[in-house]
Order: structure tokens, then C-alpha cells, then sequence
């Protein structure tokens, strides 16, 4: 029997075995983690590499930037990117207990229909979207009640914002005066349209997956491990029997009876498999890394959004800069609302530029979004984000060796659609942003530069960064199959984004809980995990 003390790092340890160990407590492994544990004769290790509380900073919704580049942020960098000027974009990624989930801006969008019924016809059978749906919905506490599309009592809140910035429905008028249709729930009947984005809070707070799945309950059932770096699944003859991990300057070995389970990202599935040997032969071979399963299409496919924001300055009006006024400050201590409890992009929406699903999503922030939040924006303004939402461009993870850091190469923009698609979606909001609603607010379009924007698709180049949705590394029907089983290796699995055949319409974390909700069912289902061996 494994131990069932709750927390454990820094120090050495006695050797464990467990039923599942699972790697990775970000959106996915906290939620799989925690459904599995749920059956009483099931002994569950939840491994994370990062720090295992989110500090108090990652709770208040409008200061989740402050994570980024900190000890809670894995910090990575793209490899220089030929189609941006060869700019390396800075990729931020979770390093603590809710990954990911504990630093992003909080939106819940599931997707659209067509992307899961798209990963069905691809092969990903029983991907469909009736078949994920009611995953999304156990999943789900919707503030709004039950319905056909939301889901009541599930542990991740989905709410209403409780403070809406006065610029965020200046920009909801001016969209629906542009052309585009309102819409109240972007997460219903159809995606289309511009409105106010759901979030994932409770009482003004962040829900993260760590908040909302790993409750004191939770965790008295669960062996967590924090603080403990993964360095390789351990294969024997074929099949997984466990992960080496680094705790502090201990080596380590924690063993499953069952399965492994990577939940690690589509940064950190695809570097595990390889510094395991499972990849491209000819790959790990250059990385001096002995080939124990010949994978080709490990680390290929990657995906991301890749966005490009519109910025005015703003005149005789308040933008999110006041949120760190005292005023503001009292209201969130006191109240749990106010500017500090807004999660900045409070309103957005969704455009198909000629097909039937949409190709672009549009963030706004009643701010100068400046070096992805981590520096005072240099004026005061407001910013529409337009993201490609269906990238045709495709890059890759590659771990050049054992022990390296994974490089990142997304290949952003080697589709020449994508720059088109960016280009036309940038028109339409400058559009927006024009619309008479705004003329009380709006002085001149801000450059950071100070320069006119003479070529769109130059500027775009020299501007664009990541949306931070990394996905498809470790693919289904590539990697993995429709079990989330990985091809050539027994009792291992990955259930993370990085299991995602294409990339989803909209941000990805809702997503990435319904791969955890439903890895839990699979397992529940077809593995028996209620009857103990």
C-alpha cells in the first residue's frame, strides 16, 4: 500500500507504489488525479515539478501576469522564428499546483462543434462532440443553472464577471454596431458573435483546476509529491512500470501497478516521451538518447493561437490601470469585486471569415496589454486581441538531450493563410474600435513605435505573440489512441492538450479538463479500476 501522507519534497523518501501515477498537476492532472482517487480501493500519485500551493497573487484574477517569468512559471522561449523576424516569443507555463489554470486570464470556452466533430471524421472515434459534451458538463458549476449546455455541482465554477469595465461594453456596442451578431453565451447554441467571456472564479477568486478539484478532501486521499521533477518514464520490456523523478538531490522511483499517466502539457508529454526513448528514432539517436520505442510523430504537430492586439489611447476615461488604486484594492479585500476581481479581458467574441465555424477570436482589455502584462503599459488605452483561431502552420518539440531543456520551434506563420487570416481579422477590429461608440474615449491608435502602420502584414511580423494554447505534441492518431494510449508502450497514457488532434476555437483549458473527465471515465469503464487487483 502506498502512504497516504499528503505532501512531500525536499527530503528523501522511502520508495512507493502506486495504482496510477499521474504526472502533471495542471488543468488535466488535477481533475484526472482527483476522479480517480474518488475510488477507495485506488491508490493515486499526483506528481508536479512546481511549487504546491498557488500563492496568494495568483488568486486575485487581475494579477495573474505577475506570475509570468517568476519561480512559478517554467519561462520557456521559441526557438527564433523566421516568419516574425526571427523574434524568439516568450511561452508562459505554469510550475504549480494547477499548471497553467493558476496564471491564465480565466475564460471558459469548451470549443467549437465543429472542432470535435472535425477529430471524429480524422479517426479520433468517440471524440465527437456529443460524445465530450457531457464531460464538459460534469466538469461544470454554472452560475447560470442547468441546461442543455451547462452543467451544475461540478467542482470548476463558471460565473458571470461581478465587475464589467466601462470600456468592455463600450466595446460589445461597438461590435454589434460593426456588423457582428451579440451573443450572451458563447459556450450555448452557437459560438458566433461578441459578448462577455464566463471565467472560471469563486466569490471574486480564481477557481484554478488545484482550487476546484483538489479540495482538503482530495488531498487527504491523494499522495501529491510537489517539488519533484520528473526526469523519465521507466520502461521494462515494453511497458511502463513507473517514473524516475528528482526530489531536491535525490533520485527517486515511483512505481505504478497499473498505469503512468503524463499530464504534463504539450511542452512537457512530448520532452518526457523522448528523454524516455520513445520518439523519432533518428532524433533521440542525435540527442544520445537509446531508442526504446520508434514514435515518429512525437513532438510533431504542434499547434498554438497565435494573436496580434490593436491598442488606442484612451482619453478623459478610466482604463485597468486604476485597479491598483487604493479604492480598488478595498473593494476586492472587502467585497471580492471591483477592477481587481476582472480578469482584463472581461468581453470578446467570434468571427468565421468565410467558412461555418469561426477563424478569429477577439480579446479585449480596457488596457495596453505591454509585454504580456508584466510591465506598466508606456500609455494609457485599451487593446483589441485578434487570435487565429485555425492555424494551418505546424511546429514541433524536439529534446535535444537528456536533461535539456525541450526546444520549441511552432513554426508560426509557414502557412501563408495564416498571415491572411491575422490580417483580415486585424481589419475588422481596427473597424470596431473606429465605431462612433468609442469617439468620447478614443484618441489616436497607439504604435509602440510611434509609427503608422504602412504594411499590415509587416506589423504583424514584427508584433505578434502567443495566445499561450500550445497543443497537439502527442496526438491522437498520431501518439496516441482514442484510449489515450500510447502507441508501442503498455500502461501508459497522456491526457493533457498535447493529446489534441487540431487545436480547439477558443482558449484551452475547458478542453483540456473534459481530456481529464473523460481519461477518468475511460479508465473507470473499460479498465476497472473499482475492483482492486
Amino acid at each position: 500500500m502506498g502512504r497516504r501522507s499528503n505532501v512531500v519534497g525536499g527530503a528523501e523518501l522511502e520508495p512507493d507504489v502506486y495504482d496510477y501515477v499521474v504526472v502533471g498537476a495542471g488543468s488535466a492532472g488535477c481533475a484526472l488525479a482527483a476522479r480517480l482517487s474518488a475510488h477507495p480501493d485506488v491508490e493515486v500519485a499526483l506528481v508536479e515539478a512546481g511549487a504546491d500551493r498557488m500563492p496568494l497573487r495568483s488568486r486575485v484574477p487581475a494579477a495573474y501576469a505577475s506570475l509570468f517569468a517568476s519561480k512559478y512559471d517554467w519561462t520557456y522561449y521559441t526557438t527564433p522564428q523566421r516568419e516574425l523576424g526571427g523574434r524568439s516569443l516568450f511561452w508562459p507555463r505554469g510550475k504549480l499546483m494547477g499548471g497553467s489554470s493558476a496564471m491564465n486570464a480565466m475564460v471558459y470556452i469548451r470549443g467549437n462543434q465543429a472542432d470535435f466533430d472535425g477529430w471524429s471524421a480524422a479517426g479520433a472515434h468517440e471524440w465527437g462532440m456529443s460524445d465530450v459534451l457531457p464531460y464538459f458538463l460534469r466538469s461544470e458549476n454554472n452560475s447560470r443553472g442547468a441546461s442543455n449546455y451547462h452543467g451544475v455541482g461540478g467542482p470548476l465554477d463558471v460565473v458571470d464577471l461581478s465587475y464589467r469595465h466601462p470600456l468592455s461594453q463600450k466595446f460589445v456596442e461597438s461590435a454589434i454596431a460593426a456588423g457582428l451578431r451579440p451573443n450572451d453565451d458563447f459556450n450555448g447554441a452557437s459560438q458566433d458573435g461578441v459578448g462577455y467571456y464566463q471565467v472560471n472564479q469563486r466569490d471574486g477568486r480564481r477557481a484554478s483546476s488545484a482550487s476546484a478539484f483538489l479540495t482538503r478532501d482530495v488531498r487527504r486521499r491523494l499522495q501529491v509529491l510537489a517539488g519533484a521533477q520528473v526526469q523519465r518514464v521507466v520502461l521494462d520490456r515494453g511497458r511502463a512500470i513507473g517514473v524516475e523523478v528528482a526530489v531536491g538531490a535525490k533520485q527517486r522511483l515511483i512505481r505504478a501497478r497499473r498505469e503512468v499517466i503524463l499530464c504534463a502539457g504539450a511542452i512537457g508529454s512530448p520532452a518526457l516521451l523522448q528523454s524516455s526513448g520513445v520518439g523519432p528514432a533518428a532524433s533521440l539517436e542525435r540527442a544520445g538518447i537509446r531508442v526504446q520505442v520508434d514514435l515518429p510523430l512525437v513532438g510533431k504537430n504542434l499547434q498554438d493561437h497565435l494573436a496580434i492586439g490593436l491598442a488606442w489611447n484612451a482619453r478623459d476615461t478610466p482604463t485597468m490601470e486604476d485597479a491598483l488604486r487604493p479604492g480598488a484594492a478595498a473593494r476586492y479585500v472587502f467585497g471580492r469585486t471591483g477592477p481587481l476581481s476582472s480578469n482584463i479581458v472581461e468581453a470578446g467574441g467570434f468571427v468565421a471569415l468565410g467558412g461555418s465555424a469561426p477563424d478569429i477570436q477577439f480579446h479585449f482589455a480596457p488596457v495596453v496589454f505591454w509585454n504580456h502584462g508584466r510591465e506598466r503599459p508606456p500609455v494609457r488605452g485599451f487593446t483589441i486581441g485578434v487570435t487565429l483561431l485555425t492555424p494551418g502552420s505546424r511546429g514541433e518539440v524536439v529534446l535535444p538531450a537528456a536533461g535539456a531543456r525541450p526546444t520549441i520551434d511552432p513554426g508560426y506563420l509557414r502557412d501563408p493563410s495564416d498571415l491572411a487570416k491575422l490580417a483580415e481579422g486585424l481589419a475588422l477590429a481596427r473597424e470596431i474600435g473606429e465605431q462612433p461608440i468609442f469617439a468620447s474615449v478614443r484618441g489616436d491608435t497607439w504604435y509602440p513605435d510611434n509609427e503608422p502602420v504602412a504594411d499590415t502584414k509587416q506589423w504583424i511580423r514584427q508584433r505578434a505573440e502567443t495566445m499561450y494554447h500550445p497543443v497537439g505534441t502527442c496526438a491522437i492518431g498520431g501518439v496516441v489512441d482514442s484510449s489515450l494510449r500510447v502507441y508501442g508502450v503498455e500502461n501508459l497514457r497522456i491526457c493533457d492538450a498535447s493529446v489534441m488532434p487540431t487545436i480547439t476555437r477558443g482558449n484551452t483549458h475547458a478542453p483540456t479538463v473534459m481530456l481529464a473527465e473523460r481519461a477518468a471515465a475511460l479508465l473507470t469503464q473499460t479498465e476497472g479500476v473499482i475492483q482492486k487487483r
